[in-house]
């Protein structure tokens, strides 16, 4: 950073920002559910990342960068998700250099660690030992673009996803945490915020409930060293079942708890976590692969929000997805009938 410059915040006056705080004001009053969109898979996988793009004679391929960018500068244009969040490198081509964000009141976010955890190359193997830390974004480039001299308030973003992997082994867990805090005095000199995402254990012997109760009690321990303003704006967990999402959110009604997306599955899965993950007490949900590997992304997210605002149930929107499809003459990856089951067992269950 130049040396003497000061970082000044972004203004606050994103719809994550007015929807967190009238949740705050009223958590049990509060009707407000927030839809996030992860578009930041190539922190994590490489070639197939940004999704399937189909051919005219209807074979697939990996979609490129261009292509993906294109979807990125849709959703923005579209206005309905809450929070965009990217990588790094993707946030400084539409934040800084497009301005992309400059009229809208939609959040935007980088994802500033990538652990073990998502390593995800083909065949790589990482998953296969206890998630390790690490971190390639610098906090001062995301927020500042990082080209001398450095602008007055944000060009890129100061808010920033954080992910952490709890394992059951004091080894990894302790070098976890130990770059957690590191991190989080990074963000109190910058001024940059965060919102923390905690995945299920990557290797280990829990199963079923436990899994969820091990997490829920990892993340009360995390913080419960950490004060307000150092905290987390807001929990992106993965969707353990009613009784895990229920006892997190019950713990502390200032602890904002979302949900995360996770593996595609059906269209069904997408809207029935969505449904049951609000059901249980979740505030908001950030999809990644969900929305990513949709054959129409900007519809799939408008009837997100239908059913995030109860004026659809998880069926009636598959029923319409398909219906937009049609008309659309977009050829659906799965029949209708088979969308329209739950494939995911946690959600079956419930």
């Amino acid at each position: 950073m130049t040396e003497g410059f000061t970082p000044t915040p972004m203004e606050r006056n994103t719809r994550l920002d007015e929807k967190l705080a009238a949740i705050r004001r009223d958590p049990s009053g509060s009707k407000e559910f927030l839809i996030c969109d992860a578009k930041d898979p190539d922190m994590a996988r490489g070639i197939a990342a940004l999704g399937m793009a189909r051919e005219e004679n209807s074979k697939e391929r990996p979609r490129n960068r261009r292509e993906f960018l294109d979807i990125v500068r849709a959703v923005v244009k579209q206005d309905i998700v809450d929070l965009m969040l990217l990588s790094a490198y993707n946030l400084h081509k539409l934040a800084v250099e497009e301005n992309l964000f400059a009229n809208s009141n939609m959040a935007r976010a980088a994802r500033v660690n990538d652990t073990s955890e998502i390593w995800l190359p083909r065949h790589g193997a990482y998953r296969a030992s206890p998630s390790q830390p690490f971190r390639t974004a610098d906090l001062s480039r995301v927020m500042h673009g990082g080209r001398p001299p450095l602008p007055k308030g944000v060009a890129g973003a100061d808010l920033g996803l954080y992910s952490l992997t709890f394992t059951n082994d004091v080894d990894a867990d302790h070098r976890t945490l130990t770059a957690y805090n590191a991190f989080r005095a990074e963000c109190n000199a910058l001024g940059f915020r965060h919102f923390l995402e905690v995945f299920n254990p990557n290797v280990g012997t829990l199963a079923g409930e436990e899994v969820g109760q091990f997490v829920n009690d990892c993340i009360v321990r995390c913080l419960a060293g950490v004060d307000r303003d150092a905290a987390p704006i807001f929990l992106k967990v993965a969707y353990n079942g009613p009784r895990a999402m229920e006892e997190l959110v019950a713990y502390d009604d200032e602890m904002i708890v979302g949900v995360l997306g996770g593996a595609g599955g059906t269209t069904r899965d997408t809207f029935e976590l969505l449904a049951q993950s609000k059901r249980h007490g979740a505030r908001l949900a950030l999809f990644g692969r969900k929305i990513n590997q949709a054959e129409s992304p900007l519809d799939l997210i408008e009837i997100l929000r239908r059913v995030a605002d109860d004026e659809l149930t998880p069926a009636d929107g598959v029923s319409l997805y398909h219906d937009r499809l049609t008309k659309g003459r977009i050829p659906a990856r799965i029949a209708l009938e088979e969308d329209q089951l739950v494939s995911q067992p946690v959600l079956e269950a419930a």
